[in-house]
């Protein structure tokens, strides 16, 4: 079995219930992944992770939902021993954890901002420095952010700037882990068409975000679909290993960098 090949290996996805970590979970598991350990936020999203293990255990892979908030530390390092204590140390971990506040920056609260920066930044390090400690050599490493990083816009003080952190600690972690043939990445997809999108959009935001691609006129919604994202997560996790440290923006042309 190629060292980078999906065909046996152990996956964690940090999301993995519905919406982006979803599609990806259920797609690894399409492409031969022995098991897919997804793990979820809250009781709310409960429904959706068992949809996903069903239909992750109907490809023919072993599947868990694993639930937890990783505002710390501990929460992220249960997590990483809950996958492994099911189904041994990951070869792939992807995190697609993140959280939106569309808000003037003088009027973000201090609460507001700790919640989003515990979401977007602290989850985003730890689940680096467990991937760091638990993923195999040769593994892969994923972490979802924004393609806000690559704009210049206001409202997003908060959400982008907690994301854009991630850049940094992907950087460190692919020079540090790199000794162990393990690649880190970041991947910004644009405003994606999911439920995740709207409640932090006007309708006047709606219909900029939706003609804002160099490509919108070629999409079903004008935004990005997460069907057009999860073959560049695959391909980072497998065959594309060489890329480690970037930041990479998918987005038909919203932002660029």
């Amino acid at each position: 079995m190629s060292t980078h090949s999906i065909q046996g290996k152990v996956v964690l996805i940090a999301g993995g219930a519905k919406n982006l970590g979803g599609l990806i979970a259920r797609d690894l598991a399409q492409q031969g992944a022995k098991a897919v350990a997804i793990h979820y936020n809250s009781a709310a999203t409960r429904p959706d992770a068992e949809a996903t293990v069903a239909a992750i255990k109907a490809a023919g892979a072993q599947a868990i939902a694993l639930q937890a908030d990783l505002a710390t530390a501990g929460a992220v390092e249960k997590l990483f021993a809950d996958a492994i204590a099911a189904f041994g140390r990951p070869d792939i971990a992807i995190n697609t954890v993140g959280k939106v506040l569309k808000k003037p920056l003088v009027e973000i609260s201090e609460a507001e901002y700790d919640e989003m920066a515990a979401a977007n930044s602290k989850s985003a390090f730890f689940f680096l420095k467990e991937a760091g400690k638990h993923v195999k050599d040769n593994g892969k490493v994923v972490t979802l952010v924004t393609s806000l990083l690559g704009a210049f816009t206001p409202f997003y003080a908060a959400y982008a700037g907690t994301k854009a952190p991630v850049e940094h600690f992907t950087r460190a972690a692919a020079k540090e882990f790199g000794a162990r043939g393990i690649s880190v990445t970041a991947v910004g997809p644009g405003p994606m068409d999911t439920p995740f999108f709207y409640p932090a959009e006007g309708a006047d935001a709606v219909a900029y975000h939706k003609t804002a691609a160099a490509l919108s006129g070629f999409s079903k919604t004008g935004l990005t679909d997460i069907q057009d994202v999860v073959p560049f997560i695959r391909h980072l996790v497998s065959d594309g290993w060489w890329i480690t440290g970037q930041t990479i923006l998918i987005n038909g042309g919203y932002t660029t960098k």
